[in-house]
């Protein structure tokens, strides 16, 4: 281990110490603690919003400013809200129900308490979102936390740790950037809880290390998500909703339209519909409504992945007049793709950019058994106003989240979990579920001060006997 490295580890270690001892001191937060973090949250990010659009803006090479308020900006500030709503409501302890007859006055209640300190690893996909809304879910039951940012979140990662101590002291809050090998290590520390969003092979990695320490883990990996267009719903309905989001972000979001099922008479008019729709929204590929692709490999990939299918056969179609990309600054257009191989790159994984396959299909239990042939996907967008259609799709197909009849993020919903299965990732976060994923639901069991149970010591007699046969009637 070099030199750079070892200060690293070092440096981590210490920041959670620093926390954990924190964290002993005072391990129970109460209302008045929990409201002030979560509005001091909401006031940095109020405070600085025009620097995230231009650090996020820098680290994509060109973000559109738009899409950061739209899609990071305001869902933050909004969930912020929603927390502080519910606050009071989530810290009350549960009363539970109890069997008088043998415990007698004794009382059950659930009483939800802080983990202690959370560790949570960002993509750089939606930086300050996927940092910020874990921290509301986290501080509003009461934690403290570490964070760790993307080696492609520079800018922004430099924003946070140089401005966020003028609102959280490290032992309540601490950011820290990839300076290469930091996210191993970081995922080494025995935290209370670990929430990681990115990859499902780094998300692997991720719960391994976090496996040596029993750290329970909460991710939120991606996937394939489908949209799957009933022949009964409006068709161009469908196109405006699809197309809007998977182009948003240049297609780098986890949970949007990976591709779309199309009943195979519409697909033509899908394909024509799309070529007048995209070019309206944006007319030129240097736009700067249009977001760039985050580093040259990602780039790189996407032109392969639509070479590869091209080669085979596949059509091809770039929706916006002109070049089909521009290297500089890593800008590739919307495209269509039409009878794609299903072992092509683009069906074969995740694509995460601005490239959509169209899917043919003659029946919905085609498609069912073709999604369910792979991994389970984080998001699953059905568009029918046939209500049973939609519950066979729900029976049949299982996701992380769903959406009827738009593409529009389920995640944006506050008080709906958001959260994987299977290859997607585990566990759920935002909101009351939010919540209660860091915090340790604690159960709490208080004698009366007589307890029927004395009835039952031994050694055991008549009267034993009839209080057990009488419960077990």
């Amino acid at each position: 281990m070099d030199r750079t490295t070892d200060i690293t580890v070092s440096t981590l270690v210490e920041a959670l110490a620093r926390q954990r001892r924190a964290y002993r001191l005072a391990p129970v937060p109460g209302y008045d603690e929990r409201r002030q973090d979560l509005l001091t949250l909401q006031r940095f990010v109020r405070e600085h919003t025009e620097a995230i659009c231009d650090a996020i803006s820098a680290d994509y090479g060109h973000r559109s400013r738009h899409e950061t308020r739209l899609t990071e900006i305001i869902p933050v500030t909004d969930g912020i809200d929603d927390a502080l709503k519910h606050l009071r409501r989530w810290m009350r302890p549960q009363r539970r129900s109890i069997d008088r007859l043998i415990f007698g006055l004794a009382r059950n209640r659930v009483v939800p308490q802080p983990v202690g300190v959370v560790g949570v690893i960002v993509p750089w996909n939606f930086p300050l979102l996927l940092s910020l809304v874990p921290l509301t879910s986290i501080f509003a039951a009461g934690n403290r936390a570490m964070v760790k940012m993307s080696e492609n979140s520079r800018h922004l990662a430099q924003l946070l740790i140089d401005r966020m101590p003028g609102y959280f002291p490290p032992e309540k809050l601490q950011f820290f950037d990839e300076t290469g090998g930091v996210g191993v290590e970081f995922s080494k520390l025995p935290f209370d809880h670990l929430i990681f969003t990115g990859s499902g092979t780094t998300g692997r990695a991720v719960m391994a290390a976090a496996a040596q320490n029993l750290c329970p883990v909460t991710l939120e990996l991606g996937g394939k998500a489908p949209a799957v267009i009933c022949d009964d719903f409006p068709l161009r309905t469908a196109a405006e909703r699809i197309l809007y989001v998977k182009y948003l972000n240049a297609g780098q979001i986890c949970t949007t339209v990976d591709h779309v099922f199309v009943p195979r008479a519409q697909v033509r008019a899908f394909a024509e519909l799309a070529a007048s729709i995209v070019p309206a929204r944006y007319p030129r590929l240097d736009t700067t409504d249009y977001t760039s692709i985050v580093d040259e490999r990602s780039f790189d990939r996407l032109l392969a992945a639509l070479q590869d299918a091209r080669e085979r056969g596949a059509e091809v179609v770039n929706l916006v007049p002109g070049p089909a990309y521009d290297r500089p600054t890593r800008k590739i257009a919307p495209h269509l793709v039409l009878n794609a191989p299903p072992d092509c790159a683009l069906m074969a994984r995740e694509i995460f950019g601005p490239i959509l396959p169209v899917v043919a299909y003659d029946t919905l239990d085609e498609v069912i058994d073709r999604i369910n042939d792979g991994p389970r996907p984080l998001a699953l967008y059905p568009f029918s106003h046939d209500r049973q259609r939609i519950d066979h799709l729900l029976a049949h197909v299982m996701s992380g989240g769903v959406s009827v009849n738009d593409a529009l993020l389920h995640v944006g919903q506050h008080d709906l979990p958001f959260g994987g299965i299977g290859e997607s990732g585990m566990g759920h976060y935002h909101g009351r579920e939010g919540f209660e994923t860091f915090s340790k639901l604690r159960p709490v069991f208080h004698q009366a001060r007589w307890s029927g149970m004395r009835l039952l010591y031994p050694p055991y007699g008549r009267v034993a006997d009839r209080i057990l046969a009488f419960l077990m009637r």
